[in-house]
């Protein structure tokens, strides 16, 4: 029997067409059918790069008996957590109700209606000690379905209704919003961070490096925290910086193509799993450019500018956006194995075909790159980076912003059309049908711009303006940003949509995402609409986020940011064609050479002409900036009062939040009658 993947936007879920398994894509018409036929639903979720994904695809969905048996007593539907990550998240968080090890893949059976009543994640065909085969698994769950479904359903209701909430109780007593006006939003106090840092020095092995035992991710969220806080009692940037060296020098990455993989099996970093994700390698771009921004050793620059090439050379696409994901799996000397292509020196690899990309480009992801390949383009000055970062812009732009305003979540080259596409300048992308998530208005938000800064192109910054604004809810609900076309269709009808989801993992959540572009925008703008929406947004984890550091490392680095002094920097310099530009007095490190390693939150380098155009266009940050003199003209500003401009390198001052923070924890001690989070 043909299945309905062939023609799937999602190469994973193409991976599966040939299986003899009649799986549907996540669609309403699946649900239909099983409340048709009165029978129960799986629901099975991966990703292309995983590992035990395509070990249980070869050794289950591609059984013909096994085939049989879930055809004829389930409705199978196959989803790709990355095109649809709310409905991973949906289905995560009710598999926690059955089972405590979750990963991918993630089994999930549920009523026609959606509501899950067992969950597992990789099963065998034969059983195990403590895990059994996937046959009895379907057997048992038939056998409930058919003799108990009162007590299947009644279940199932009562999950759901926990998750229902458990989110209700998430955005409660977070305060209200007016107007956009927030009113006594909560806010973890100066100790409450402090303690959280302190928590992650305690989780460090001394040894190694990372967090904990075995198995070590790279946990960029968290020790991108770490890296800004300048905390009294715990050496949080130290202890970034020590995490980031001990990875650099070891297996987790790539020595020769540079990247990083997802993580590894072992406590010293050996026995990666070897696929290599574009959000890990973003994030981490980031991280080892502010590494270097802040020490300057060679270690974090080489590092960095690895991770940059493999982004450029590897998972950027010939369209210009780039590829989620890049296999752990490839064929070596005939062989499928997993990591082998990476046991090869560099001249036996140029032999081998490379493991596949998954090219699929995703809205979100594509912006973390775009982020941080600008922010590193002009720290290193290197050019052909921000060039990297604009051809990704520039086919998003094309591609995933539609006509209507919402955002494409997903989409494929369409080589099969290339050629007449080149021809009448028409699309040569294939859209998903998945609705666009907040962390996909969050990220390429936050991407565009850090590409204005660095480019002086205000439309970069309009257009995140735009999709900004289009997030946010003049509301008195707690939730104040939220996909501008709604959540996924398939979970609102059946009532699993939760009104905010926090979660971060590996990477920041979508209300993270979003609020670091509000509270960039305004810094930008000066407009206080954005702090208080990035206040009111993140008061739902206030409480949460101190006590569980490694898994809120985005959110604490933003209540951070939130609780200090803001800093822009602003180098003017006059328009290239001025004949009355004035030559720079010779220095052996320049206003330019500052500005690229200077931590202030806001830093930018333009003309005249570009300063004028942010200006106009609102972005107020830019008001009057020129370049009097005719030489590169500095203003540095804190909460938008500019000191004198200056021209001369030794008059520009370091940043000095760790005072700031001094005075902030003095002030809080003085007053511990404040109402704040702790």
């Amino acid at each position: 029997m043909p299945n309905h993947l062939a023609d799937a936007i999602s190469p994973y879920l193409r991976s599966h067409a040939g299986n003899p398994v009649n799986w549907f894509g996540w669609c309403a018409e699946a649900f239909a059918e099983a409340r048709e036929r009165d029978v129960p639903v799986l629901v099975s979720i991966g990703y292309s790069t995983c590992h035990w994904c395509h070990v249980m695809a070869r050794e289950s969905f591609s059984d013909p008996v096994i085939a049989e048996y879930l055809n004829a007593h389930f409705v199978s539907i196959k989803v790709d957590r990355e095109e649809h990550p709310d409905v991973d998240a949906s289905y995560l968080a009710a598999a926690s109700a059955f089972t405590d090890g979750l990963g991918w893949p993630l089994n999930v059976f549920v009523t026609p209606h959606g509501q899950a009543f067992h969950a597992g994640t990789y099963f065998p065909p034969v059983g195990q000690p403590g895990r059994p085969s996937f046959r009895d698994v379907l057997t048992a769950v038939t056998d409930a379905w058919l003799t108990r479904r009162d007590d299947v359903t009644a279940g199932a209701a009562r999950v759901a209704e926990m998750l229902v909430e458990s989110g209700r109780q998430l955005t409660a007593a977070t305060g209200s919003t007016s107007g956009g006006a927030a009113v006594a939003f909560a806010q973890p106090s100066a100790e409450a961070l402090d303690r959280a840092v302190t928590e992650l020095v305690g989780y460090e092995d001394a040894l190694f490096g990372g967090f904990g035992g075995a198995p070590k991710f790279p946990v960029a969220p968290a020790l991108s925290f770490l890296l800004g806080h300048g905390a009294l009692v715990a050496d949080g940037p130290n202890l970034a910086l020590r995490t980031l060296k001990f990875m650099g020098e070891s297996p987790l990455r790539d020595s020769i193509e540079g990247g990083f993989f997802r993580y590894a099996v072992n406590r010293d970093w050996s026995d990666p799993h070897y696929e290599r994700m574009l959000y890990d390698n973003a994030q981490l771009l980031g991280l080892y450019t502010r590494a270097w921004m802040m020490t300057g050793q060679a270690w974090a620059r080489q590092v960095a500018e690895g991770i940059a090439g493999f982004l450029c050379t590897v998972l950027q696409l010939p369209s210009g956006g780039f590829a989620s994901a890049q296999d752990s799996e490839s064929t070596v000397e005939g062989e499928r194995v997993e990591g082998g292509y990476y046991a090869l020196d560099a001249s036996e690899r140029l032999r081998q075909t490379p493991p596949a990309l998954d090219e699929k480009v995703l809205t979100g992801w594509n912006g973390l790159a775009i982020q941080s390949l600008a922010r590193a383009g002009f720290a290193f000055d290197r050019p052909d980076l921000i060039a990297a970062a604009r051809r990704a812009a520039e086919y998003l732009h094309q591609h995933h912003e539609r006509a209507d305003g919402s955002l494409v979540r997903a989409s494929v080259a369409n080589q099969a059309a290339a050629d007449q596409a080149a021809a009448d300048q028409t699309s040569t992308a294939r859209s998903s049908s998945a609705r666009a998530t907040l962390e996909d208005y969050g990220m390429y938000s936050r991407g565009l711009l850090e590409l204005a800064l660095v480019t002086g192109d205000v439309t970069y910054a309009t257009q995140a303006r735009h999709l900004l604004d289009s997030t946010l809810l003049d509301t008195t609900d707690t939730v104040v940003f939220r996909p501008p076309h709604g959540p996924d269709p398939v979970l609102s009808a059946q009532g699993l949509v939760s009104a905010v989801d926090s979660s971060e993992g590996a990477y920041p959540s979508g209300l993270s995402a979003t609020a670091e572009a509000a509270l960039l925008l305004h810094r930008l703008t000066g407009d206080d609409r954005y702090r208080r929406a990035a206040q009111a947004g993140l008061a739902v984890v206030a409480a949460l986020a101190p006590q569980r550091p490694l898994a809120f490392g985005a959110a604490l680095r933003l209540f951070d940011d939130l609780s200090t002094p803001i800093e822009q920097l602003v180098i003017v310099s006059r328009d290239p064609s001025d004949e009355n530009a004035a030559t720079a007095t010779p220095h052996p490190v320049t206003l330019l050479d500052l500005a690229r390693r200077h931590s202030a939150g806001v830093v930018a380098s333009i003309f005249e002409v570009q300063a004028r155009a942010f200006a106009d266009a609102g972005f107020d940050l830019f008001e009057a900036r020129t370049a009097p003199s005719g030489q590169p003209t500095a203003y540095l500003c804190r909460d938008f009062v500019c000191q004198l401009p200056v021209t001369e390198p030794a008059e520009l001052p370091p940043r000095a939040a760790t005072a700031d923070r001094m005075v902030r924890i003095v002030a809080e001690r003085q007053h511990l009658g404040t109402a704040t989070t702790h």
